[in-house]
Parts: C-alpha cells; structure tokens; sequence
C-alpha cells in the first residue's frame, strides 16, 4: 500500500513537472523580454487616468465655504435671496456651479458613489465580456467610453446629467482596470509575474499625487474636467499596439493568431521562431478534443476549493477597499494645504507598493496578507483609543495605515489574477474587483459616523481589517506556480498538494 501511494506521488510529480515545462507561451515566446516591457509600459500608462477619474472628486467638488449674500441671515434660510461662495481658493466648483448646499450638499457625495458603482459595474461587465471575445477588443472600447463620457461632462449644464456622463466613464474605468490587468497577468512569464504585477500599482499612485499639482495650477472644476479627459485619448493607439492574449487565443484554439502574436513576441525577445508553428499545432491537437467552457460567474463558486479561494479573496478585498479608501477621506478632514494633502497621502502608497514585493518574496502572498491586515487593524484600532486632544498621533497613525493598507491592496491586485484558472479568470478578478468597489462605496457612510462617536470610524475600519486577515489566512501559495488554465487544474494540484502533505 505504501509503495502504490510512493509511486502515484512520484507519478503526480512528474505530471506536475511536465505541465510547467510545456508552459506553451512562456517557452515559445520567453519570460520577460523588450516585447514584454513594451507592451507593460503601454498598458501601465492607463492607470493613471484610471486615477483621475475615480479621485478627481477631491478637486472638483472640495470642502467649499458659503455664506448668505447679506452675511447675516442663515445660508439655509428661506430669507436668503442669494449665496456666495468662498472662490479664494477654487474659482468654480460643482458645488458653487450647482448651488449644491444646504438640502443639496449631498448631492457631490451621490454623484461620486454613482461613479464607483459605474467603476463595479464595468469590473464585472467587461470581465465578462473579455473571457468571451478576448482582452485587447474590450479594453480599446473601454478606453473610448471613458473618453466620451468624461469630455462630455465638462459640458453639460445640468448636474444630474453631468452624473450620467460621469457613471457612463465610470463604466470605461472599470473595462480598463480589469482587462489591462488580465491581459498583463497574462503575458508574463512566471518568474516575473509578482514584480511586474506589483509594479502595475505605482501608475495609479502617481495619477492620484498628480492631482494635487492639476488642483493647484487649475482651479476650475470644467477645466479640471478636460485636463483629465483629453490626454487619456492617446490611448486609442492601443488599437495599434496592444496584441490579444496568446493564452486567451490559445484556449479558443484560434492558431494563426496564436501563432502571429508569438511570432511578434519571439522576434523582440530574439527568442527562436522555428518551433513555434509545430509547437502550436501539436497543443491545438491535444486539446482539439477539450470543450472550451466560456467563463460564467457561478463557474468561480461551483467547487469546494474554488468557493472557499473566492471568498476568501472577496473578504480580503472589501476589507482592502473599505480601509483604504476610507482612510484616504479621513487623512483629508486633518486640515492644513489640500494639494499637500492628496500628494501626501498618494506618495506614502508607493513604498508600500513597492515594498510588497520583497514581502511577497520572502514571506509569501498568505503571510504578507494576513500581518499586513492584522498591522492595520491594530493602527486603527490605536487610532479609536488615542484622545481628540493628541490629534497629532493619529494623524502619524493614520498615515501609517497609507502605508500598511497598500501592501495589502497591491498583493491582493496581484493574488486576485494568480488564484483564478485562465477560463474564468476575468470573471474572478472583475468579481474581486467588484467587492473592493463595494467597500468603497461604504466606506464614505462609516466616515461620517465620527459625527456621532469620534471613535466609531477607525474601530469599525479595524474590526475590517481583521476581518481580512482571517480570512487571507485560508488562501494558498502562489510563488513560481505557473497559471492554471482550467478549474480541474486548480482542483488536481490543490489535491495534490493535501496527499503530499499526508
């Protein structure tokens, strides 16, 4: 009995082996090479619209002070015949456009919401549109309706419809964020896979601290609008540039194309060409007898080890998303200079960005996730406890949650895109996507409780956090694994793994 177990490990073994050395796209066109870097570079330049349009609401609709035209009688009045706006600072704002106060100041909080829900909304939608018709198409029309849905707000009249236009570019947003990220996953080879997906975060960044410079030099909200909407229309040259995913192309047997993309990619990297056509064609024929399944969303829920991988990485980015972004709104009522502010709270994301690869590296993507939750909920929860007149230290603290939260939020952009087989891969990572955006989307409500309890806010924020590190506790490794390409792969290896550990 004992050798049959011996000789079905050792069999397991080789099988395993086997498959990471006919990764097909990694072998035929290398790990990481110039055409590898060109194409990261060409799709990193969208995150930093992404930025803009999803934080653009601290610049164009800020804090805004009015007063009754009279200066005596309540700016709420019904005997107030006029506002004025303070324009010392902002010239023009969606607020003073709109006469957004009184019963109306939480209109600018209705119209940010309604752009994350456009954000969740194109996650999920062009997730799924991407598993069925590929990466490059949907994210080209994902990068046209972001374009004329935030051009087109700068000119309406009416706020309600300047709303739309905004969810309408909102809905681009989140088609680019997934699609640019798959398709990055998707072209890197294993080795390199955790850097460069890492790495993919610093462009955001970037975009949210270069808000704080186009505040500063802008300060009307419709020239804010434009400056932030007509540059990202240079990337309607990913038509051009942009390839199809060789995995994606691959799965769906479409050879020529297959074999075209790997060409182009072989010849950039000085790889050799030779093989690739044969090669090719002997994947396509052992496959030609497997029934490509088109990703659906209860596809990511239907087995015992696929449930409990998706909602786990659901807990952990609720938590992610909810944190941080809530933390960025409570970083932004300390007072002192606002543009210092936004390119502060930006710039300390970077080394936690950056810093999570070596955590990755040497502690491993479960680890990296559950101390850093664990770091942050014990941030906030010093936060709640530290006296209103030590107001100082929870500023330091809550800066130092920047930090803490976006090794979280980057290792999770990565893990997301690592756990899900290619056939589904778009729908796990828009879902995952989707759940962050959710958080988000509470995370404006729960700031607001500190009107009641001053310590509501960062102990709520807390008991997130932990929540996440729980739950990242019962995700798996994924350090030089390559990517799976269908559920029955997740399911064999993660057996695998549970015998060799008997």
């Amino acid at each position: 009995m004992g050798n049959e177990k011996s000789n079905k490990l050792e069999l397991n073994e080789l099988v395993q082996n086997e498959r990471h050395d006919v990764d097909i796209v990694e072998k035929l066109m290398g790990s990481m090479g110039r055409w590898q870097v060109c194409i990261c570079f060409a799709l990193m330049l969208c995150k930093i619209p992404i930025a803009w349009h999803q934080l653009s609401v601290l610049i164009i609709a800020p804090p805004i002070a009015s007063f009754c035209i009279d200066n005596v009688t309540d700016t709420c009045s019904p005997n107030c015949s006029d506002i004025v706006f303070d324009r010392s600072l902002f010239t023009e704002t969606i607020q003073s456009q709109w006469n957004l106060v009184c019963n109306k100041s939480q209109l600018p909080h209705v119209s940010q919401t309604l752009v994350l829900l456009g954000v969740l909304i194109g996650n999920l939608v062009f997730g799924m549109i991407a598993d069925k018709f590929g990466r490059r198409k949907p994210l080209i029309a994902a990068v046209v309706i972001q374009s004329v849905g935030s051009i087109a707000a700068a000119f309406v009249p009416w706020f309600w419809i300047f709303s739309v236009c905004r969810f309408i570019a909102a809905l681009g947003t989140g088609g680019m964020i997934v699609t640019s990220f798959v398709l990055l996953i998707e072209i890197i080879g294993s080795k390199w896979r955790t850097h460069i997906a890492i790495l993919f975060q610093i462009p955001f960044d970037l975009g949210q601290a270069s808000l704080g410079l186009i505040g500063y030099f802008f300060r009307d909200w419709q020239q804010i609008q434009l400056v932030i909407s007509i540059p990202p229309i240079l990337l309607l040259s990913y038509y051009w540039i942009l390839p199809e995913s060789p995995r994606w192309l691959l799965l769906n047997k479409k050879a020529e194309d297959a074999i075209h993309v790997l060409r182009t990619a072989a010849r950039f990297n000085k790889v050799q060409q030779h093989t690739i056509e044969s090669d090719v064609g002997v994947y396509i024929r052992k496959r030609k007898n497997v029934i490509v399944q088109k990703g659906r969303f209860y596809d990511i829920l239907r087995s015992r080890i696929m449930r409990t991988r998706t909602i786990c990485l659901w807990c952990n980015c609720i938590a992610s998303g909810f944190c941080l972004y809530g933390n960025s709104q409570y970083v932004g009522h300390l007072g002192g200079n606002m543009f210092v502010n936004i390119a502060l709270s930006a710039i300390m994301q970077i080394p936690g960005t950056l810093s999570s690869v070596w955590f990755i590296q040497h502690f491993g993507l479960r680890y990296t996730l559950i101390v850093g939750n664990f770091a942050t909920g014990c941030l906030f929860f010093l936060v709640a406890l530290i006296p209103p007149h030590y107001n100082w230290v929870k500023v330091v603290f809550a800066i130092m949650v920047m930090y803490t939260m976006s090794v979280c939020f980057s290792t999770l952009y990565f893990s997301s895109g690592q756990l899900f087989p290619t056939i589904v891969r778009n729908v796990g990572v828009s879902t995952c996507l989707m759940t962050g955006r959710m958080g988000m989307m509470i995370a404006p409500f729960v700031v607001g409780l500190g009107l009641i309890k001053i310590w509501f806010p960062p102990a709520i924020f807390s008991t997130a956090a932990f929540i996440g590190a729980v739950s990242a506790y019962h995700l798996p490794k994924t350090r030089s694994v390559s990517l799976p390409e269908t559920i029955e792969e997740v399911e064999g290896l993660t057996n695998e793994l549970i015998e060799r550990r008997a």
